[in-house]
């Protein structure tokens, strides 16, 4: 039996991805870079984190970032499987985000102490989702999946779901999907660029953190 009713993790998922209007979603290669990037970001108003399991040190990034900023909600992003999903829980993350889903991580999602978030792409795979006791899904590809009018389309027969949207969106369509009344928050990396992560400029990664907090029903 799941420790996890559905109206318990939507409520947690909530919690989490309603803090913010963005959720950066960060491949972090560096472990230097992981302290002043976060503060970068949370400092200005982004205190919800995504660090994505595309590097080798993703999970020691994620420890650190948990014991150094305590004010902030680590999560962890790209989890593929049951055993990544068991790494990112021990090393703290307060939250846990896949790029699709399938029955065994479903399964391994029901005993995991932290919300888990599946990614949808389609109707069928958001009707496999609802079959599981979840109601609040990522949606992505974002862009090459339908972007915006398939979320107003997914309104209508999944009344209860709410979404948040990542893959392809940056600054300028981001408030057009944080309109949408089933989107809780969107995810994307225009705020970290790699160019400005490689040379430290955590002042301008700073300012484009800050813009992001006036997106909210742009």
């Amino acid at each position: 039996m799941s420790r996890w009713t559905i109206a318990s993790r939507s409520a947690a998922v909530d919690a989490i991805l309603s803090r913010a209007p963005v959720l950066p979603v960060l491949a972090i290669e560096r472990i230097d870079d992981a302290l002043p990037l976060a503060r970068a970001l949370i400092d200005n108003g982004l205190p919800v984190l995504e660090i994505t399991l595309r590097s080798a040190i993703a999970v020691q990034a994620i420890a650190l970032l948990v014991r150094e900023l305590p004010e902030a909600v680590i999560g962890a992003g790209t989890v593929l499987d049951a055993h990544q999903l068991g790494q990112v829980v021990a090393a703290g993350a307060a939250f846990a985000i896949a790029p699709g889903c399938t029955p065994r991580l479903y399964a391994a999602s029901n005993d995991a102490t932290v919300p888990f978030i599946p990614a949808v792409a389609t109707a069928s795979e958001l009707m496999l989702g609802l079959e599981h006791g979840h109601r609040r899904f990522k949606f992505f590809p974002a862009a090459c999946a339908g972007g915006i009018g398939a979320l107003k389309s997914f309104a209508g027969p999944f009344a209860d779901v709410r979404f948040c949207p990542t893959g392809g969106i940056d600054a300028a369509s981001a408030a057009q999907y944080l309109a949408l009344p089933n989107v809780v928050t969107v995810g994307g990396s225009w705020m970290a660029p790699a160019g400005l992560v490689n040379s430290g400029d955590w002042d301008a990664i700073g300012a484009l953190a800050a813009a992001c907090g006036k997106l909210r029903g742009g």
